[in-house]
């Protein structure tokens, strides 16, 4: 049964929402236009790991490499010291702030690789931050049990994926002592999220909310003094690895300046990136290599060859220095 003060919670986020707006009181923004990206360290190779992971999925009794687009650092094990340190390189200058690790649980191999990751984004000066995904018996109970676990070991700051499959009084309840650690739940319904106990929401799914709907989320988060995290995308196609049939094409650079222009001009907080190598659901910007048969950034803001490589990069190094300078003003 819920406590009294998670009830409170939920009759306090509805009695807020009919408020005018007002800036955030007890959160705030740890660097004035913050941008985050959602980063994966699941991948593995056998050369490495012994095992293929995340990269291949059986259809119809054989392996098929499950992404649309082909790696330019090839297949890598996430476990490589040389490959993540390049790649927390690659994203510190592409102008991010926070590197948010997908984590699946203690015991999982994204558990195990966290302190590999948070060492090297911390040689290039990012803030690390945890996602913590659906993983198995995850309740608020249980996810609170390892943010407080997660926080004795120094980390400060949590993304809550799928956060709607549980009742936001339960959430209220779980979190109602997270000290000064920032944790932000993945919906877009602001009410739901401070109803929940959550500091802040993000949305992550860039094919559903495209960002026309941001300046709505981000405007009823304020009125509840939440902060806004909307996230961006360069497109969307998980059709090798998925029964998803869905799509965002990319239209050459054209839907990732698109979200990231709606996010800014929806005055959100910190700008969420999806995703910097989520390849089997074709949003990654970690460059890619051209291969027969497969997409390629080929076309993305007019370049080709190994100037479209790095293209999203690029791009997003561009667009943070947009959002910076349009918080200042």
């Amino acid at each position: 049964m819920p406590s009294v003060r998670a009830l409170a919670l939920l009759v306090a986020a509805l009695a807020a929402a009919c408020v005018l707006p007002s800036a955030a009181g007890s959160i705030s923004v740890r660097t004035p236009g913050e941008v985050a990206i959602f980063y994966y360290p699941w991948y593995s190779n056998p050369g490495r790991d012994g095992v293929w992971a995340h990269w291949y999925v059986e259809r119809e009794g054989r392996q098929i490499l499950a992404t649309p687009y082909y790696p330019k650092r090839g297949l890598y094990s996430s476990s490589s010291p040389r490959v993540v340190d390049a790649q927390m390189r690659e994203i510190s200058a592409a102008g991010v702030d926070t590197v948010v690790i997908s984590w699946w649980g203690f015991g999982s191999p994204e558990a195990e690789r966290l302190p590999l990751v948070r060492d090297a984004a911390r040689r290039y000066g990012l803030r690390v931050a945890i996602h913590l995904e659906p993983y198995g018996g995850r309740t608020p109970a249980r996810a609170a049990h390892d943010i407080a676990r997660l926080r004795s070991e120094g980390y400060d700051e949590f993304y809550v994926y799928d956060a709607e499959r549980d009742p936001a009084t339960a959430w209220a309840e779980a979190l109602a002592d997270h000290g000064d650690a920032r944790v932000f739940g993945h919906t877009r319904l602001a009410g739901r999220a401070k109803a929940s106990g959550f500091d802040g929401l993000y949305t992550y799914d860039i094919v559903t909310w495209r960002g026309a709907s941001f300046r709505r989320i981000c405007a009823q988060a304020r009125r509840l003094e939440l902060l806004c995290a909307p996230s961006v995308g360069p497109g969307f196609d998980a059709r090798l690895a998925t029964e998803l049939r869905q799509v965002r094409p990319r239209l050459h650079g054209a839907t990732y300046d698109r979200m990231w222009r709606a996010a800014i001009e929806a005055g959100a907080d910190v700008i969420t990136i999806t995703s910097y190598n989520e390849w089997q659901e074709g949003t990654q910007i970690e460059p890619a290599l051209p291969q027969v048969g497969r997409l390629s950034y080929d076309g993305a803001w007019g370049r080709y060859g190994l100037g479209a490589q790095r293209a999203y990069l690029d791009a997003t190094a561009r667009w943070a220095t947009r959002y910076r300078r349009a918080v200042a003003q």
